[in-house]
């Protein structure tokens, strides 16, 4: 189990909706609009600025 970068959402990487690699290392995601939310601004995740936010659907 691993945490979404951006929502702080626990995520099994067996199963998780998307994944992307950034500097050698892959992160697990829970929805494709956290994955693309990390796209943009990886470092942002990375520095903790953008977990515990919640994703507006």
């Amino acid at each position: 189990m691993t945490k979404d970068p951006v929502c702080g959402m626990v995520v099994d990487e067996k199963t998780a909706v998307a994944q992307y690699e950034y500097k050698g290392k892959v992160y697990y995601f829970c929805a494709q609009s956290c994955k693309m939310a990390f796209q943009k601004d990886p470092e942002k995740y990375l520095q903790g600025k953008g977990e515990g936010m919640r994703m507006q659907m």
